[in-house]
């Protein structure tokens, strides 16, 4: 009983479906940086002749106040056009970093709207719960692999940054737009170790949350029984509404015998009662069919309502094979059928 209650097995297509539907998806915020980074740092080196103009624009403009007393009116004016041209500058970077983010999510897990994350619980903010939440092993491991990360990050980003500090004093003595060619000369070199790094991080990040997301999503073998049982219904209550379906299907289909014109037998194990009334029918029609018991109880009800009972194994054998209820009989019985009512007609001509 113990083991059925470990949560030893993988969890089930619809343990996951209904896991998102909660909005509780694997979701790596590294991989997601990492594509932001990545987009934005491909946006900057597009975007850098565009960053190039409006930064000489902005250095043109400062310049023509050099030596100039600045009044309050320059002053505003001055700020107002800086963030006219930092704007212009950052909003096509950002609307891109944007876009990635979403791309970045995208990738992960798809297409994914829910409200119920957003639908107050209160056993989010119960305070004992919070403070087991954040003394725990899931916590420590997380905070964790952010110390590692941003010390990883550090020390890598500091002895470039360092390296690059080294060369200001001669880029001092450059053009602004010599200067500029030798940042983005930089920032490409950075932003390659930035993305190699972060890439490197970013899949083993991935790979742990996930790994993490369907461990947490495991089920014990009581729980994979659970579902089955709710997603096909318990086997006791199926087994119990097939057989009432089967002895109404049966109580119709014995009804309808005191209709039939013959029950053609085998004599004993099989029994195919058949209509034919020429106003409604186009072909005989099989009422009822069945064997052993059912074929009993089939002649027994015809006996007892003057249908005429008629032996022809071979033939009833293919009429119980090939024939439905309800359903007229295949073309090619008609013929033998035919002799059949034939002879129940005549019969009941000399009756």
């Amino acid at each position: 009983m113990a083991d059925d209650q470990e949560k030893t097995e993988e969890p089930t297509s619809k343990k996951i479906e209904d896991a998102r539907k909660e909005g509780n998806v694997p979701k790596s915020q590294d991989f997601s940086g990492f594509i932001s980074l990545f987009v934005a740092v491909v946006a900057l080196l597009s975007l850098f002749k565009f960053i190039t103009i409006h930064v000489e624009k902005l250095y043109i403009y400062f310049s023509s106040f050099m030596g100039d007393e600045i009044t309050k009116n320059e002053l505003l004016s001055i700020t107002i056009y800086t963030l006219k041209e930092l704007l212009i500058i950052i909003l096509p970077i950002a609307l891109f970093v944007s876009v990635a983010g979403v791309l970045g999510t995208f990738f992960q897990y798809g297409l994914i709207f829910t409200t119920k994350p957003l639908i107050p619980d209160i056993k989010k903010i119960d305070p004992i719960k919070g403070f087991k939440n954040l003394f725990s092993i899931k916590k420590m491991i997380e905070s964790l692999k952010v110390i590692l990360k941003v010390a990883f990050v550090f020390i890598v980003a500091f002895y470039t940054l360092l390296s690059f500090i080294k060369q200001l004093p001669h880029i001092a003595y450059y053009s602004i737009f010599d200067q500029m060619i030798w940042l983005r000369d930089k920032v490409i070199f950075l932003a390659s170790i930035m993305l190699a790094l972060f890439l490197f991080i970013s899949l083993i990040d991935l790979l742990i949350v996930r790994y993490q997301y369907f461990k947490d999503l495991r089920m014990s073998k009581q729980e994979i029984k659970d579902e089955f049982k709710q997603m096909e219904g318990d086997p006791i209550v199926k087994s119990r509404i097939k057989k009432l379906q089967m002895e109404l299907a049966q109580k119709r289909m014995m009804q309808e015998v005191p209709n039939a014109d013959v029950v053609i037998t085998n004599p004993t194990h099989y029994a195919v009662a058949i209509r034919y009334d020429k106003s409604k029918d186009q072909a005989p029609v099989v009422v009822a069919k069945g064997i052993n018991e059912i074929a009993l109880k089939i002649k027994e009800i015809g006996r007892k309502h003057m249908v005429q009972i008629v032996e022809n194994p071979p033939l009833a054998r293919e009429l119980y094979k090939v024939c439905d209820i309800d359903k007229t009989i295949p073309r090619q019985l008609y013929k033998a059928v035919a002799e059949v009512l034939a002879f129940v007609y005549k019969s009941k001509q000399k009756r």
